[in-house]
């Protein structure tokens, strides 16, 4: 199956994608951009200086509370990071289900 870089990902495609990505040797990164990470998932947190050191591209994945902001802003962060692919987890955090599996 190939990944579909949309604008945005569920957690499942999100996690499915980076099962993926990470066996073909692709960095996939949930990106923290509250400063509240979440609990049961690894998670960077959002340091634009950091971030441009990953491999061109790395994908990252930001996260807010509801996800409605990191949608928002993903032409600004997509204008930061261009070597990067750029994504909004739906929902955010509060949608974030830590017993879910792929």
């Amino acid at each position: 199956m190939a990944v579909e870089f949309k604008d945005e990902w569920t957690q499942e495609e999100y996690l499915r994608a980076k099962k993926e990505l990470e066996a073909q040797g692709r960095r996939v990164l949930l990106v923290d951009t509250i400063a509240r990470p979440i609990e049961g998932a690894d998670t960077v947190l959002y340091n634009p200086f950091e971030l441009k050191n990953y491999p061109e591209g790395t994908v990252l994945v930001f996260y807010c509370d509801t996800g409605k902001e990191t949608k928002e802003r993903l032409a600004e962060f997509r204008k930061k990071f261009p070597d990067k692919v750029c994504v909004s987890l739906r929902g955010g955090r509060g949608y974030w289900r830590k017993t879910l599996r792929v």
